[in-house]
């Protein structure tokens, strides 16, 4: 009987998933996760922001400094829409 394999995670979405948590992700945290080095996870959040994502950066108290997407494209057009 054949098994279902299960779908491999992208890096890209790996890292969505990470920056869509309430709290975000540090550069450490998805550069753990992805086994990338910090100069690529930051040049991987610019061309997220190319691709019209809205990414912020606040502080984490003690933990640091954590991004977040507080908007996708999808809902740029819904704004300009209405």
């Amino acid at each position: 009987m054949p098994t279902e394999k299960s779908k491999t995670r992208t890096k890209s979405a790996t890292i969505i998933a990470l920056l869509n948590r309430g709290k975000g992700a540090s550069i450490d945290e998805i550069c753990k996760a992805t086994k990338w080095q910090k100069h690529s996870t930051r040049a991987f959040l610019t061309g997220l922001r190319k691709k019209g994502l809205v990414i912020i950066r606040e502080q984490r108290g003690d933990e640091g400094t954590a991004y977040r997407i507080t908007e996708t494209p999808d809902q740029n057009t819904e704004a300009e829409a209405s």
